[in-house]
C-alpha cells in the first residue's frame, strides 16, 4: 500500500467523527483512573475523585447509548493494513 492508500476515506473520517463523543468520554475515565493513581501519593483518593471516576463511567455508559442509537455510517471507522 502507498501512504496515500493508507490515509482515511472522508468515510472513515466520518465515522471517527461521529464517534468522538465516545471517544472523549473513555479518555475522561481514563483521567479520573490516573487521578485516582496519584491519589495513593496524597494518602488516597478522596471523594471527589471516586465522584469523577462515577460521573465519567456514567457519562461513557449515556453516549454509548446515543452512539449506538444512530445511523450506521456504512463503513468502520478503523482499516487494518
Amino acid at each position: 500500500m502507498t501512504p496515500a492508500e493508507m490515509d482515511p476515506t472522508p468515510a472513515d473520517l466520518a465515522a471517527i467523527d461521529a464517534e468522538w463523543p465516545l471517544i472523549a468520554a473513555e479518555l475522561d475515565v481514563l483521567d479520573a483512573e490516573i487521578s485516582l493513581l496519584y491519589a495513593d501519593d496524597r494518602g488516597g483518593p478522596s471523594p471527589l475523585d471516586w465522584r469523577r471516576l462515577r460521573r465519567a463511567e456514567a457519562r461513557v455508559t449515556r453516549v454509548a447509548a446515543e452512539v449506538a442509537g444512530r445511523p450506521a455510517t456504512g463503513q468502520a471507522a478503523f482499516r487494518v493494513a
